[in-house]
């Protein structure tokens, strides 16, 4: 049997339906299963009893019950387990390390590798909430994921090291006190070179995206981006700065799909047929969390990091004679 879990939901998914966070979370549990849980208790919001339809809010903490291996993975659907608990050792402690780009007593902030899964899920023996174990105290706290990056997506994580700096965070989360900065490279050059993006976003469960909806369809959720475009080589490919109003999975690569200029090496959104990348371009996401700023949950003053470019995307700004060193961040970052 393994101990009770307190899960944070994070900004990513707020809106969610409870049944489906439990199947991102935990993709083996069957719905009837989770169904008995639900009737009898034992999972549990904020401490109180809920059901299947409930939505879940930033900042809520989920109780998961104890549960026996095969309860977390139904029998049926095995090759989609969750994974067991890895063997904590010295390698998970010194990548994270390697991660770290600021740390104080409150919080640490990390430079995620593209690739690196953020949460268990399915078929996956290593991810980032898992690695975080190894930094569990005395008082058994570790670490806690406040926000989430998409496996592909490199960049800014934030963790709270604190159950008080966790709530300050989560708070400036949804009041979206936080500026958050990405950088991709996509094809084409929008137009206007600066522009504001809103649609409904509702997932599309069969090909495991995000699909634009209509108003009032269920669960469609109102997303919002801001894009800037930074440079761009010719008409073929542009350097754009991008802003999330909104945290909705998957939203900065639906939203540049949708107007025609999705990001170089996405494998769910890429949409032109026949389209060919410049030469020397690797075939990955061209996305990074470059920059967040955020109230400091001391109260004094703000958290401003920034995250240097993976070495993937590197290449393809030096192929193409674009210099992120002498970027000022505040001038081309998109407004409101």
């Amino acid at each position: 049997m393994s101990g009770i879990e307190q899960i944070t939901v994070t900004a990513d998914e707020a809106g969610m339906r409870l049944d489906r966070w439990f199947k991102s979370h935990f993709p083996g549990l069957g719905f009837g299963h989770l169904q008995k849980l639900l009737r009898t208790g034992q999972v549990r919001v904020d401490g109180k009893r809920v059901d299947a339809a409930t939505r879940i809010a930033t900042g809520q903490v989920v109780r998961i019950p104890p549960m026996q291996t095969d309860a977390r993975v139904s029998a049926p659907d095995t090759a989609n387990a969750r994974p067991r608990p890895r063997k904590l050792n010295d390698s998970d402690r010194q990548a994270v390390e390697a991660m770290v780009l600021y740390e104080d007593r409150e919080v640490m902030v990390l430079n995620k590798p593209a690739g690196l899964a953020v949460q268990g899920g399915s078929g996956l023996t290593r991810h980032l909430d898992g690695m975080l174990e190894a930094f569990r105290d005395a008082k058994g706290e570790k670490p806690r994921l406040v926000h989430r990056l998409d496996r592909e997506t490199s960049g800014i994580l934030l963790l709270a090291k604190t159950r008080k700096a966790a709530q300050s965070l989560t708070k400036s989360f949804r009041a979206r006190q936080t500026r958050k900065i990405y950088w991709a490279m996509v094809a084409g050059v929008p137009k206007p070179r600066q522009g504001r993006i809103s649609t409904y976003l509702a997932r599309d469960e069969e090909n495991e995206r995000m699909r634009v909806a209509r108003h009032g369809e269920e669960d469609a959720q109102h997303s919002v981006s801001l894009y800037s475009v930074v440079e761009n080589a010719g008409p073929k490919v542009s350097w754009v700065s991008l802003r999330p109003i909104t945290g909705r999975t998957h939203q900065l690569r639906a939203h540049m799909a949708h107007i025609g200029h999705p990001i170089l090496g996405d494998p769910r959104y890429f949409n032109i047929e026949n389209w060919e990348a410049p030469g020397g371009v690797q075939n990955k996401l061209h996305l990074h969390a470059r920059r967040i700023v955020i109230p400091h949950p001391s109260g004094r003053g703000s958290l401003d990091v920034s995250a240097p470019l993976p070495a993937h995307m590197q290449q393809t700004w030096n192929l193409l004679g674009f210099d992120a060193a002498q970027y000022d961040p505040e001038t081309n970052d998109p407004e409101d």
